[in-house]
């Protein structure tokens, strides 16, 4: 099945990259533009799923960026975002045919949750995103909320489930502990990486039969962690 793809519009390459790490690990394809007029350029040689589109960009802004997409008789599907809350603002992005609007700060997981229902308004085919996940002797079912070792139920508070659902889902992937952070603890944390760290530790305490000595939940030096399949 073709993933969609998403063309992501931003002056800010850093925030382009963490969207493009999320949306990736999401089931998406993502393109880039640093504004307005190269989101223009790209969309004239190649066809995408959905825009998102930061509202305030040098040279051409979100705004004049939809209007004129609009204005050229495509209705790609567009979500605004914006540091910019005012109710004025939404009902200007939401005029000019904005599918909707988020406002920052955001966590990855709720823009995954906006994108996904904007498509599925749109009949857009979604990434196929695995209910039942394993590594080893650990399964998890996502829809059901259960996580098992060795067949035997383990009980996992909410933060530490989605972690092990990221490291699930990324099976022998370096996951950076701000990756980590963004995905499950939102874009507006702003606490430390302790917090993480913690949570990572009563996780191995309930995955791994020896916590000292990890097989399955590594930690990378400088980095952050991964789940080897041994």
């Amino acid at each position: 099945m073709t993933q969609p793809t998403i063309l992501i519009v931003d002056d800010e390459a850093g925030v382009r990259e963490l969207l493009a790490d999320a949306l990736g690990m999401s089931g998406y394809t993502t393109v880039q533009a640093a504004d307005g007029i190269e989101a223009l350029t790209i969309l004239h040689r190649q066809t995408v799923d959905l825009l998102l589109i930061d509202i305030n960009m040098p040279k051409m802004d979100g705004f004049q960026l939809l209007e004129k997409h609009r204005h050229d008789g495509h209705q790609t599907p567009a979500i605004l975002l914006s540091a910019r809350g005012d109710r004025s603002d939404i009902t200007t992005g939401l005029k000019l045919g904005a599918d909707d609007y988020v406002t920052k700060p955001y966590s990855a997981r709720e823009l995954v949750a906006r994108i996904r229902a904007v498509l599925r308004r749109h009949g857009e085919v979604e990434p196929l995103s695995e209910q039942v996940l394993s590594c080893g002797p650990i399964r998890m079912d996502v829809e059901r909320h259960t996580v098992t070792i060795n067949s035997a139920p383990v009980a996992l508070p909410l933060k530490e489930f989605e972690l092990l659902e990221m490291f699930l889902r990324n099976t022998g992937r370096v996951l950076t502990r701000m990756q980590l952070i963004d995905r499950v603890w939102g874009s507006d944390y702003v606490g430390d990486t302790k917090t993480l760290d913690v949570h990572v530790k009563r996780l191995r305490a309930k995955i791994e039969s020896d916590p000292s000595q990890p097989v399955y939940l590594q930690t990378v030096r400088g980095l952050g962690y991964r789940l080897d399949q041994p």
